[in-house]
């Protein structure tokens, strides 16, 4: 930590890093920004619980839950839809009242539904993973307006983060068991992939790929858990920045703010002994940083 700073703000790679909720979550994950509300939801997988941080006002509110979300969107017609331990949720506006609407694999009792996102005709894309990381019995579902859940593909070990180019004409797709984040040719008209490819494979000294996110120039932006990093790669999947983290599990990222402009990245502490938290201790919060460039607003599920 830089001389002078506060014991929630760090200085990395000349960005100044604040950890704006040392929440402690377990497996925080999936920070979505609202821009109709100007707030920041995110969950606690492990935990059962949803966020939302309101960063004008600084209100934090923590509404615990029956099943495990790994995701969760806005719906247009009101409420959220998220992927849950239990299938496909709708949940009601106050994040209340949660309905699973399809379980897409009732046989696969070690599978959950990890990191999802919309596209930006609002299709609702979420992948399942192997609770324990070892088989390849995930897939990858997109759910239309009509709550229709189709499976596009499938022998992912750990479904995670997803994004798409500001042309909408490739998708991004990490395998975390495969340390490789793919890329897709993506047709924004009919929701449909091709051309599966690798656009980055991360070296395992560097963690884990997680959550990811895209910017408005179209560069990807990866977390990498049990790296204390994030990176940022071109169009070719060239490293082309990295910002150290203060805590090593670090998951996703989404960004936020009235220009976009402010990067919002969860953590977590799954998993890590006493003598690490005590290294980390804000390992499980959610951390806010300027960046030099500006993101893309997120859609609403279209149903």
């Amino acid at each position: 930590m830089a001389k002078g700073l506060s014991e929630n703000r760090f200085k990395r790679n000349g960005k100044v890093i604040d950890c704006v909720w040392p929440a402690e979550t377990i497996l925080g994950e999936a920070p979505y920004w609202c821009p109709e509300e100007s707030v920041l939801y995110w969950v606690d997988i492990d935990g059962k619980s949803i966020f939302r941080f309101d960063p004008e006002s600084g209100d934090r509110d923590i509404f615990p839950q029956e099943y495990e979300f790994g995701c969760i969107a806005k719906r247009a017609k009101g409420g959220f839809i998220g992927g849950t331990n239990k299938g496909i949720a709708l949940l009601a506006n106050d994040l209340t009242s949660v309905e699973i609407v399809s379980n897409p694999e009732p046989n696969l009792l070690e599978n959950r539904f990890n990191d999802g996102k919309c596209d930006r005709r609002g299709r609702f894309w979420a992948g399942t993973a192997d609770v324990n990381e070892i088989d390849p019995t995930g897939s990858l579902y997109c759910v239309e307006e009509s709550l229709i859940v189709d499976r596009h593909f499938s022998n992912i070990i750990v479904s995670n983060g997803l994004g798409w180019s500001p042309d909408n004409r490739t998708m991004y797709f990490t395998d975390s068991g495969l340390q490789i984040i793919h890329a897709f040719d993506y047709d924004i008209v009919t929701g449909t992939v091709a051309n599966r490819r690798n656009f980055v494979v991360v070296d395992p000294l560097d963690g884990i790929p997680d959550g990811l996110t895209v910017d408005a120039e179209g560069y990807v932006w990866s977390a990498h858990w049990g790296g204390s990093r994030i990176s940022r790669y071109d169009h070719n999947g060239h490293l082309d920045q990295v910002i150290e983290m203060p805590v090593p599990m670090v998951t996703s990222m989404a960004f936020g703010g009235k220009n976009l402009n402010k990067l919002f990245v969860t953590t977590a502490r799954l998993n890590m002994e006493e003598d690490q938290i005590k290294a980390a201790p804000l390992s499980g919060g959610l951390f806010v940083l300027d960046v030099d460039c500006e993101g893309l607003q997120e859609t609403s599920f279209c149903g």
